[in-house]
């Protein structure tokens, strides 16, 4: 092996164990309180950093070349992504979710690392606070208090049959087949997909159960109901009824940081037998980059919602004909 290969292997070995051993510390029940994996810290130093160490450890006629920069830091944070996987330290779900997030700040990181090397001057001293940053951000974050921010998803569906006949497939959903099941985003994700829904009576208080697979069970109890109008109720799934198999523990619904907390059903007459079924839920994140999680849990309860919806519509427009 040359020189310039051993620099190369150093350069995606040396930062992916910086990652792993980052990932393992900040994952540490016992520093929950100073560090996390839900944090800016882990989502944005942590790859920046492992950019850095991919191009200051490269060969320098590597690194004179700004798409080597950029695209090499990719290499550990695949390799990181594949260990983690194979160990089911992460899920494929969270990583989908970070994936673009640490590829871009792993690429800023080998521009960083890169202007470092090729400086030349108190490189060691630099890439040895560098590595040290996590550890100085991470209780830093740990002071801000993260704040829960409500979000709504909202979805809708035109449907030609009688209101009597859509509402019946609003209040009682029967087990949904696989052949019936549309939700490709969370199916590709591996969330639980929807089974039945289930409603004890018409009115409010009425205790509702929507019922998915792996034991995830949504809680719902109607707070409004106007009969072949509207229904609205509260959600409330509960972590320790689902197996910690079925979802990764930093998206758990109910957990600590992504939490559904409402939903309503509206018809509304567009014509004679032609009828647009709304539905809308409100979701909170508790993380301190909301603004990234929201959008991401948007994504996930549209896509629950739309699959919902093109059930009921399919269902009701079959029992016209």
């Amino acid at each position: 092996m040359t020189q310039s290969q051993k620099a190369l292997l150093l350069a995606v070995v040396i930062p992916t164990i910086y990652g792993l051993i980052l990932r393992f510390l900040f994952g540490l029940d016992e520093w929950n309180e100073i560090f996390g994996i839900m944090t800016l810290t882990f989502l944005i130093v942590l790859p920046g950093i492992m950019g850095i160490l991919t191009v200051y450890f490269s060969p320098i006629d590597s690194i004179r070349k700004t798409e080597y920069r950029v695209l090499a830091p990719w290499a550990p944070v695949f390799l990181l992504l594949i260990i983690t996987l194979l160990f089911s330290i992460e899920g494929w779900a969270c990583w989908l979710m970070i994936l673009p997030i640490f590829l871009l700040m792993a690429s800023l990181g080998g521009l960083l690392g890169g202007h470092l090397k090729l400086k030349k001057s108190e490189k060691k001293l630099s890439v040895s606070l560098v590595v040290l940053l996590p550890f100085l951000f991470g209780p830093l974050e740990s002071l801000v208090d993260s704040q829960p921010t409500t979000f709504v998803a909202y979805t809708y569906i035109d449907i030609k049959a009688p209101a009597d006949k859509i509402w019946n497939q609003v209040t009682k959903v029967s087990e949904i087949s696989l052949e019936e099941d549309k939700g490709y985003l969370t199916r590709f994700l591996g969330f639980p997909r929807p089974v039945k829904a289930e409603l004890i009576f018409e009115g409010i208080g009425a205790y509702r159960s929507a019922i998915f697979t792996n034991g995830l069970v949504f809680h719902e109890t109607v707070t409004e109901y106007k009969e072949n109008q509207k229904m609205s109720f509260t959600i409330k799934a509960n972590p320790h009824e689902i197996p910690s198999t079925t979802l990764d523990s930093h998206i758990v619904i109910g957990g600590e940081f992504f939490d559904v907390l409402n939903g309503t059903y509206e018809l509304e007459a567009i014509s004679n037998n032609y009828y647009r079924l709304h539905l809308s839920s409100q979701f909170q994140m508790n993380t301190t980059f909301n603004f990234y999680a929201g959008w991401w849990g948007k994504l996930i309860m549209k896509d629950i919602q739309n699959n919902i919806l093109q059930v009921e519509k399919k269902r009701a427009e079959m029992n016209v004909k």
